[in-house]
């Protein structure tokens, strides 16, 4: 029992797994909010018409946030979250301070998966030079 086919599944081909799955098991499916039965044949109908339903408005609202997020990017407003970790100081504090990884993490306040990150850029970029 669901309460909207559009929350039991984003695809056609999803709800129509879930259904067979549901029919091997000899389960039927009830939605509260939509005459959906799946023990009438008017049920199935109207659970098939309202998955395509649903997979469309799942896909105009993909486009749409494309659409979106390319208009943003012409006006330079999306460009992502703002770095806040400095690779160079970590970088130095490693390699010239010779301060451990994981007093480098409190110094700045940053995790230490992200030390070990910057830490690894450097020997990435200097393995081949």
């Amino acid at each position: 029992m669901v309460t909207r086919v559009d929350r039991l599944a984003r695809s056609i081909k999803d709800l129509q797994d879930i259904v067979h799955f549901l029919k091997e098991k000899k389960v039927t499916l009830k939605a509260t909010k939509q005459p959906i039965d799946t023990r009438t044949a008017a049920g199935k109908a109207f659970l098939d018409m309202l998955g395509v339903f649903a997979e469309f408005e799942t896909n105009l609202r993909s486009e749409r946030q494309l659409e979106g997020i390319a208009a943003a990017k012409k006006r330079g407003a999306y460009s992502g979250r703002k770095k806040k970790i400095d690779d160079t100081e970590i970088q130095r504090l490693h390699a010239k301070e010779k301060i451990r990884p994981t007093d480098i993490a409190r110094r700045l306040g940053i995790g230490r998966t992200s030390v070990y990150r910057a830490i690894s850029k450097t020997s990435k970029n200097t393995k081949f030079n």
